[in-house]
């Protein structure tokens, strides 16, 4: 009987060490693995290697059982293929076992609580963000610039201003410049409506009597302009 072995970690920092040492106490004739993959990401070359390198009759041995997979529906599907072709399958810390029926039930009650526990998180996130809409909280992330930062960027800019020499006055990337400048026409035609004196070189506006100003969100114009 053949055992193979399989590692898997998240991110390029963190080590396999541990997990192919157990793999390798286990007995496992050979061990592949991913670096810097989530397991959430079904095509994964280790994997796809070891389940090619199972054969009838022997197992594929994990550390952890996350370390296969993140998702129930995935998990259960590599077990099912693994199954279907005489291969049984053990992860170490969970001490599941699929050469037994109770190991085979264990592997099913463990992955549905998983599962349960994720879809809790994610209605818990939601429902956060729900109840900050409606306190009128701002979700997503700021904008790099302001409307003004906008204008006085365009300005320098055009005066022959580098842009390497703009990133730290504005404290942002080069690329984050380039992207602004881009998109700054739409900008700026949108800030001449606006009864500013002087912005972006422009005069004041008259406005109506009890009119208000046209508010504007460099940011929101940037993502719409994206799409």
């Amino acid at each position: 009987m053949v055992n193979i072995g399989y590692a898997r970690v998240s991110t390029e920092e963190q080590s396999l060490d541990l997990q192919l040492d157990a793999l390798k106490a286990a007995g496992c004739q050979q061990v592949f693995s991913d670096q810097g993959m989530s397991g959430k990401t079904t095509e994964r070359p280790g994997l796809t290697q070891a389940m090619a390198a199972a054969t009838a009759g022997g197992k594929l041995v994990v550390w952890r059982l996350d370390r296969l997979g993140r998702s129930l529906p995935h998990l259960i599907k590599l077990i099912d293929e693994l199954g279907a072709r005489g291969i049984q399958f053990h992860s170490l810390m969970e001490n599941i076992d699929t050469s037994s029926s109770s190991g085979r039930l264990i592997f099913h009650i463990m992955g549905a609580l998983a599962e349960f526990e994720r879809n809790l998180i994610s209605e818990r996130t939601r429902a956060g963000m729900a109840a900050a809409r409606v306190r009128g909280a701002r979700l997503g992330r700021r904008s790099a610039l302001s409307a003004l930062d906008v204008c006085q960027l365009k300005n320098a800019h055009k005066a022959g201003a580098e842009l390497s020499t703009l990133t730290n006055k504005f404290g942002v990337t080069e690329r984050t410049l380039r992207r602004y400048l881009k998109h700054s026409m739409s900008v700026i035609a949108v800030l001449s409506l606006m009864p500013i004196d002087g912005l972006c070189g422009g005069s004041a506006v008259a406005m109506p009597e009890g009119a208000k100003p046209v508010g504007f969100d460099s940011a929101a114009m940037l993502t719409r302009d994206n799409r």
